[in-house]
């Protein structure tokens, strides 16, 4: 299958050198040189929406965390576009903030196309490439978790997370009432082990807690097991 990519960098040489790599490897890339350009080519009613962004954080009119918040705020489905952050500061806060407000993933500069080509393919597995199990819905209690339509529903209203969260979630579902580490969490949503940034784990849990729980401060969905990692706990509501 064939994916086209938005690629929002200033560097017009990094950008061209990145596309050709990636188009050699199948992929159609569409380069905006800063935020406001890249936001417009998404509004354009008339263009193909991208399959996954790449967002550079520094760029010279709004910086790239102002961007992802303002994707995160699009109508759907452009809103759960999967993001995957550029930064040249290999800063952990950066890092941190760019997950909070809703990017994939991240991959610090100077970075070697290759794995910026794995990363990508990685968040396009989870996107759901793959055929959806043959069980399409995932009740408990009040939270439903739709795969096919890769929605999460508590009661009657629609809970807002990126792609990746949306994966965390269901890797945890799937095996409710097992604890599991971060390092067996982020196998089961990657489907290989990469170099990530540990913490971002935590960060992302956080985030679905704020969307699923009715008090994400002392949750009874997702559950921490301190020293070990999380579990979904079968019994809910």
């Amino acid at each position: 299958m064939s994916h086209t990519l938005l690629m929002i960098e200033d560097d017009a040489r990094l950008a061209g050198m990145v596309a050709q790599y990636l188009e050699q490897s199948g992929f159609t890339v569409h380069h905006a040189p800063d935020g406001l350009s890249g936001l417009a080519r998404l509004d354009d009613r008339a263009a193909a929406p991208p399959d996954l962004v790449i967002l550079d954080l520094m760029l010279p009119d709004i910086d790239g965390l102002e961007v992802c918040r303002r994707i995160r705020t699009l109508p759907a489905p452009l809103a759960q576009l999967p993001i995957l952050m550029l930064t040249a500061k290999g800063d952990a806060m950066d890092r941190i903030i760019g997950l909070e407000i809703g990017a994939d993933d991240y991959l610090p500069k100077p970075f070697e196309p290759r794995e910026l080509l794995a990363r990508i393919r990685a968040i396009l597995r989870r996107k759901g490439d793959s055929p959806a199990p043959h069980t399409s819905h995932l009740r408990f209690g009040s939270l439903e978790i739709d795969r096919d339509a890769r929605v999460v529903r508590v009661g009657e209203a629609p809970c807002e997370l990126t792609s990746y969260q949306f994966d965390l979630l269901l890797a945890l579902a799937e095996r409710a009432g097992r604890v599991l580490t971060r390092d067996q969490i982020m196998e089961a949503v990657r489907g290989r082990e990469l170099d990530a940034f540990d913490r971002s784990i935590d960060v992302h849990m956080g985030r679905i807690r704020a969307a699923i729980e009715a008090d994400p401060k002392a949750p009874k969905r997702i559950l921490t097991v301190r020293g070990v990692g999380y579990v979904f706990a079968r019994q809910q509501d």
